[in-house]
């Protein structure tokens, strides 16, 4: 085919490439600056930015045409279209992504809290697929997947140069269908496949316990719609059984709802105190959150525990309890996931997940990238999986030792009464309630022992509650 029929055949595209092309100039507006910031530039003399991209536009288009007309085999030009939009958005962070109809439709069942998948919350970190935390009771958790988990493969292919929103969507399926993803984890001398089983992901947003019977635990999943409400409901059945010391669990939370991360921090703060503020490339996305009155606020002692997973929205309520000096924050340093996304419907039922702003704390701190730093660090002994027992005995941590830990002197056999015991002891009318109460005991104790960060921060606010008699009583 010579230059000329090839020059000629571009002309009859013409009309055919005006579609695309409008989409396209609808597209690049949307990622241009709002008009008002518009005049400023063109004040300053940088209008020639505009035209520059309608310049690279019209090169775009000229390709769109070639390809159309020359390809070797026949092409289509939606899928060309919209490989150029992921192509452009892949030049930006790894959080703004083009939702095609069907993406948006899923993401919009996402936030009602109710979906298929494996129940992992994803990020790209250095240009590869990580895992930011597992959601407990899950078929990724069970499974054994772990926050910084990096996936290098779903179903055999690379994850190397894919983007976030087709991995959710690689991901996510209907429930019993199996999918084998590829993990490499730190530690490991070669990667390891898992095959799982997607199912309903019902995510509860927080659950609650009292260890010592004084030391309140409530741990954030997730924060969705529920958590402020969820929230009051703990706080008041602990002010019913008296806790006056509060372990906040935000390990592995990987975010959710900017607004009921304030209203969680907003219930340990006193009023009029800045809790977040973003900053953006406009006016309009620049916003501070600050409390307010919400009636009687907690303030008892406080530790927050935060791991690699905790991301986002669980990064901004530890960041502001501690600029503010309302919490100890204990465990190991943050994700660092500080960034505001933007959901922009487009037309066709599409969305652009724009990335618009930065989350800094009240102190000025930037969360993206570096994250929170706990006061006190407390790593976590690596997860000790099946088949590792001989292992763990060789390391001298056997099954007995641990009971050990466990049993006390009165659970011995033929342990001798003491005076209390021998001179006032009645025999219990209702023996397998107290075995029940018992029972629960030993598992909150072993679930103690299980968890160093848990552990450290249940006996720090202990010390806490010690230290603060013995100073009082001295003044």
């Amino acid at each position: 085919m010579s230059f000329d029929s090839t020059k000629i055949q571009i002309r009859q595209k013409a009309f055919k490439l005006q579609a695309h092309l409008a989409v396209l100039f609808v597209f690049t507006f949307l990622l241009l600056p709002l008009p008002n910031a518009l005049a400023q530039e063109a004040e300053a003399g940088e209008g020639s930015k505009s035209e520059n991209t309608y310049e690279k536009l019209k090169v775009f288009s000229e390709i769109l045409s070639l390809l159309e007309s020359n390809y070797v085999e026949e092409v289509n030009s939606d899928d060309l279209v919209e490989g150029a939009i992921r192509g452009l958005l892949k030049t930006l962070d790894p959080h703004t992504s083009y939702l095609p109809p069907a993406s948006y439709k899923q993401m919009q069942v996402e936030t009602s809290g109710k979906f298929g998948g494996l129940g992992i919350e994803i990020s790209m970190r250095k240009g590869i697929l990580t895992v930011i935390s597992p959601i407990e009771d899950t078929p990724a958790f069970k499974a054994g997947i772990l926050a910084g988990d990096r996936i290098i493969k779903i179903e055999d292919e690379s994850t190397l140069d894919i983007t976030l929103s087709e991995a959710v969507n690689l991901l996510r399926g209907d429930r019993g269908a199996p999918i084998k993803i590829t993990i490499f984890r730190e530690g490991m001398e070669e990667p390891k496949d898992y095959t799982i089983v997607r199912d309903v992901i019902n995510v509860r947003s927080l659950t609650s316990k009292i260890y010592n019977s004084d030391v309140g635990y409530i741990k954030i999943r997730n924060f969705t719609k529920t958590t402020s409400n969820d929230l009051d409901k703990a706080l008041a059945v602990f002010e019913s059984k008296n806790v006056r010391r509060l372990v906040l669990d935000l390990r592995n939370n990987p975010g959710g709802l900017l607004n009921q991360a304030v209203e969680v921090a907003d219930r340990f703060l006193d009023d009029e105190n800045l809790i977040v503020y973003t900053q953006g490339r406009t006016e309009d996305q620049n916003m501070r959150f600050t409390t307010h009155d919400r009636g009687r606020q907690v303030s008892y002692p406080m530790i927050i525990l935060v791991n690699g997973g905790s991301a986002s929205a669980s990064e901004i309520v530890a960041g502001a309890l501690q600029d503010l000096g309302r919490a100890v924050i204990l465990g190991t340093q943050t994700f660092g996931k500080g960034s505001v996304q933007t959901i922009i419907p487009l037309s066709e039922g599409s969305a652009l997940r724009l990335t618009t702003a930065r989350y800094y704390t009240p102190s000025g701190k930037v969360i993206q990238e570096n994250g929170i730093t706990p006061d006190i660090i407390v790593e976590m002994p690596p997860v000790v999986r099946n088949g590792q027992n001989n292992e763990k005995k060789k390391n001298g941590r056997s099954l007995k030792d641990k009971i050990r830990k466990i049993l006390r002197e009165k659970d011995l056999k033929k342990h001798l009464k003491g005076k209390k015991s021998i001179e006032g002891s009645v025999p219990s009318k209702n023996t397998d309630k107290t075995d029940e109460i018992n029972k629960e005991l030993i598992a909150l104790r072993e679930e103690i022992e299980k968890d160093p960060q848990l552990k450290q921060a249940i006996n720090l606010l202990k010390g806490w509650s010690v230290m603060s008699k013995s100073y009082i009583n001295k003044k």
